[in-house]
């Protein structure tokens, strides 16, 4: 499954490609046509995919809300970034996103191009009639990514909870 933008395409990595993703990045780069230059997948990050592999393992058929998508730029293939669902649509048809880019390719747009067009066909799902997403306090630029893309504030407490609901984009 891919989404595409003008200049991105968002790509919904299969479960033995997140396998590669972890161990094998150059056979990963090979299979898809492109040069990951994103988060280093080290560390919690790491721990993160790693929990997701096994979700999908045990839940296959809703691997698209568990896996990532890459952010992959169509003019030269490379990953800027990855954004994932954080779980199934739960019973007040909400879902979660979540979002990271690689530093240097930081305000250019292209998470607010992604994160937009992630929304938008998510929201055609009738599963789901709300978007939410977390943000840090002091994440100025991730809250201005939602922002850009309809969201609203909803609560906040030691973060940040947003939401974009399907009939604020209708």
């Amino acid at each position: 499954m891919e989404l595409e933008t003008e200049r991105l395409f968002i790509k919904l990595l299969t479960l033995s490609q997140l396998k590669l993703w972890v161990n094998n990045i150059p056979l990963l780069e090979s299979e898809l046509n492109c040069k990951y230059d994103a988060e280093p997948t080290e560390g919690k990050f790491l721990d993160i995919i790693n929990g997701q592999i096994e979700i999908i393992e045990n839940d296959p058929l809703n691997y698209m809300y568990h896996s990532f998508w890459f952010i992959i730029r169509k003019s030269d293939g490379i990953v800027a970034g990855a954004m994932d669902f954080k779980n199934i649509p739960d019973q007040m048809k909400e879902i979660e996103i979540g979002y990271g880019l690689g530093k240097k390719y930081e305000h250019n747009g292209y998470m607010t191009e992604a994160v937009e067009k992630f929304c938008e066909w998510a929201l055609t799902d009738e599963q789901i009639e709300t978007v939410i997403a977390e943000t840090e306090i002091d994440n100025t630029a991730s809250k201005r990514v939602l922002e850009r893309c309809g969201f609203k504030k909803y609560k906040e407490e030691e973060t940040v909870w947003w939401k974009l609901n399907r009939t604020i984009k209708e």
